[in-house]
């Protein structure tokens, strides 16, 4: 018969051992989410652009290129399509992710869309400059992230604007948040990191 003392040692073994697979758990979680967001590092994802059922999203591509005066080449969009929406019930069209040949073209591409709009603050990237006719529409680029971090990526947003942070950005991936000009941006990990905006 074991004692009680035995059983107690049993115990805190298998909570010493649950505790260590839970962490190794945690951390090749966190290793695969790294890879898939990287595995995105040259995707751009196109919020916004309304569906048609003849739709030919190359040119479509192509014009928001020539919209915001940075051209995409033949050999720069590598494939276009839409995904499948994560809330059925939304009315908002699909997105449209554009692999593109380089991270380094997705950046020049993202620059372009923020000059542009800078430069048009009344008359922000729409359907309208993509050739688009009907109703106009905001159209929206950005990096393309993992499910996870497009929810954090939210939670952020929401976060910064209960707190009043001004700014809030993704960069390869990694979301930040500054309070106002002159304060340190804050690299948003995990849910947990959301309490570090005050």
């Amino acid at each position: 018969m074991q004692t009680v003392k035995e059983r107690n040692e049993v115990i805190q073994s298998l909570i010493q051992k649950n505790d260590n697979l839970s962490s190794q758990v945690r951390s090749l979680t966190g290793r695969i989410e790294q890879i898939e967001q990287n595995m995105r590092a040259p995707n751009v994802e196109i919020n916004g652009i309304p569906e048609h059922k003849s739709e030919n999203l190359l040119k479509t591509i192509e014009q928001l290129g020539f919209a915001i005066e940075n051209p995409l080449g033949d050999n720069d969009v590598l494939h276009v399509s839409r995904i499948a929406k994560l809330n059925k019930e939304s009315d908002r069209p699909r997105s449209v992710i554009v692999k593109l040949r380089s991270q380094r073209r997705r950046d020049e591409l993202l620059a372009a869309v923020t000059k542009f709009n800078k430069k048009n603050p009344d008359n922000k990237l729409n359907s309208e400059h993509l050739g688009i006719g009907g109703r106009r529409v905001p159209v929206y680029v950005s990096e393309h992230l993992t499910p996870k971090n497009k929810h954090l990526y939210a939670a952020a947003r929401k976060k910064a604007k209960e707190t009043g942070a001004k700014f809030v950005w993704v960069r390869d991936g990694r979301i930040f948040v500054r309070k106002h000009e002159q304060s340190h941006a804050i690299y948003i990990k995990h849910e947990e990191s959301l309490k570090l905006i005050v």
